[in-house]
């Protein structure tokens, strides 16, 4: 029988989304099961394959034709062993992942970080286009990173390559969920965003964003980017200290990494042009002229589906 089925998972705090995927990238069911988190999230892998057999029963597909099953899983992975040695926001600690699903499914299985199997999933059948070389930005509540060079995803010598939400940026910054100070992420993510504009409010700044906040009782990343639009000017300074800082960083990585294609992705980018474009100008600012040259910045296409054609992608590549 003809092994032509994928099978990619991309595990989140709140959901775990599935996909069966053919071996040429075409979409032939997707669906979300919750993701239980008691017990340390011991229940996780169980709750995957059951779905996951119920789906193939469902649609009449032998399991026989499913080459096998790429995992994105959040916090730091061992890509050897597919062990999870953190995932804070699941409870996992040195969590044999590749092993347990292996065993409950009898398939060959693969697992990475989540922003890693994302970039792969966006290089894939998104915006990346295939390039051999692309660096895949997420800014969302924070930041992910997936290196993609020569063909392959950069994971490092213990699953932590590409952690670019934790390259520090201030020296004196805020505190970060890592537990060290100053990293990207708290500057650029949405979260940092709101809370620099949370900042400013509370030194008397920002009275149309005040003005909001009293009107929709929370700001988001939205609201700063619309006043920011229509001109308003405290909220263009913030946003311009992020592109500023974000710019920096791409432009540092870039220099590391030579890449054809720079992804943007998460919830930030939903801003479109009023983000890529002085995004872009801060990243000539800082790089050099050739490596701009050969470089691209591009929105994400695939939002939520991008972790599972990634996961799908990684049995390919594997295979």
């Amino acid at each position: 029988m003809r092994k032509d089925l994928l099978i990619g998972v991309d595990i989140g705090g709140t959901t775990v989304k599935n996909a069966i995927i053919s071996n040429q990238g075409e979409m032939i069911a997707k669906w979300e099961i919750p993701t239980r988190l008691e017990k340390e999230g011991v229940h996780v892998p169980k709750d995957i394959w059951i779905s996951i057999e119920e789906k193939l029963s469902d649609l009449k597909i032998d399991k026989n034709r499913v080459l096998g099953l790429g995992v994105g899983a959040p916090g730091f992975i061992d890509p050897e062993t597919g062990k999870v040695a953190i995932a804070v926001n699941i409870g996992w600690k040195d969590f044999a992942l590749q092993d347990i699903l292996e065993e409950l499914s009898g398939l060959n299985v693969h697992v990475d970080n989540d922003a890693n199997i994302a970039a792969l999933g966006e290089n894939w059948k998104g915006s990346g286009d295939q390039v051999d070389n692309m660096l895949a930005v997420t800014l969302g509540t924070g930041v992910g990173g997936g290196i993609i060079a020569n063909g392959h995803i950069v994971s490092g010598a213990n699953g932590t390559g590409a952690e670019i939400g934790h390259i520090t940026v201030e020296r004196n910054g805020a505190p970060c969920n890592c537990g060290r100070a100053g990293c990207l992420e708290t500057v650029t993510s949405a979260s940092g965003i709101v809370r620099q504009a949370e900042k400013l409010l509370a030194e008397g700044k920002a009275p149309k964003l005040q003005e909001r906040k009293e009107a929709k009782k929370a700001i988001t990343t939205k609201d700063i980017f619309e006043l920011a639009a229509e001109g308003d000017e405290d909220t263009k300074q913030l946003l311009n200290h992020v592109f500023d800082v974000l710019g920096f960083t791409l432009a540092n990585i870039a220099i590391t990494t030579n890449p054809s294609k720079i992804v943007i992705g998460g919830g930030v980018s939903k801003a479109g042009n009023l983000l890529l474009e002085p995004l872009k100008e801060a990243f000539e600012k800082y790089t050099l002229p050739r490596t701009n040259e050969a470089c691209e910045f591009v929105l994400a296409e695939l939002g939520n589906d991008a972790g599972v054609f990634g996961g799908a992608f990684l049995v390919l590549q594997n295979s």
